[in-house]
């Protein structure tokens, strides 16, 4: 299965070296580019890709204003967001996982992390750079309750557990011994319980419902 990609950065150079990291990877495929906001949100839509890799800082409409309009846009379901950035501002970080993004990660990341991004984002996914977790998590524990937590299974609240941590299906499957497609159906009954669009805002739901950090089977 090809993986389409979209760019968005308004430095033609930065674009160009995504391009040739992107597509030395026989699934995944660039299928467009822009350089700013607006563009980025036209091109989505007349190209539909699987994920969209979006710079914040852009002339004009910015990268978070782009994600939002494009993750509430009802024609585009499919559509994944990663934002892409050289700053590790916290306030970037809150407002792209607030607007809808999938995955938060800073431009100076190897070439096979940002093609495992890809990858990751377009099978369901979320992913956060590493550095930037520990000041996430600090900053949701605190946040306002998540009403439905009380109807989680213990076996739903074990599996929300570990996607917090960053887990895929198949590690939490590993840690509970369950295979990865009912790991996948206990983290999808979560998030349908939660009201989580994905599992990017699950783990925000995690922290903030006091789900992180619950005891795991020996």
């Amino acid at each position: 299965m090809t993986v389409r990609v979209l760019l968005a950065d308004d430095q033609t150079l930065v674009r160009a070296g995504f391009r040739v990291l992107l597509e030395r990877a026989p699934e995944i495929e660039v299928v467009a580019e822009a350089a700013d906001g607006d563009e980025a949100i036209a091109l989505t839509r007349a190209h539909r890709p699987d994920v969209v890799l979006m710079d914040v800082r852009m002339p004009g409409t910015d990268g978070l204003t782009a994600t939002r309009r494009i993750l509430a846009d009802d024609r585009l379901p499919g559509v994944r967001v990663v934002v892409l950035t050289t700053f590790d501002l916290d306030e970037y970080v809150y407002a792209a996982l607030a607007a809808g993004a999938s995955g938060f990660l800073l431009k100076d990341l190897e070439p096979d992390e940002l093609r495992h991004a890809v990858r990751v984002v377009a099978a369901g996914d979320a992913l956060l750079a590493p550095r930037i977790t520990r000041r996430l998590i600090a900053a949701f524990a605190h946040g306002p309750a998540v009403p439905g937590t009380h109807t989680l299974t213990g076996r739903e609240r074990e599996v929300v557990a570990l996607v917090a941590e960053g887990l895929s299906n198949a590690e939490v499957g590993e840690r509970l011994g369950m295979s990865p497609a009912t790991a996948k159906t206990h983290t999808n009954r979560a998030m349908a319980k939660l009201g989580a669009r994905d599992r990017a805002q699950l783990v925000v739901f995690a922290y903030r419902g006091g789900l992180a950090g619950v005891p795991r089977p020996r």
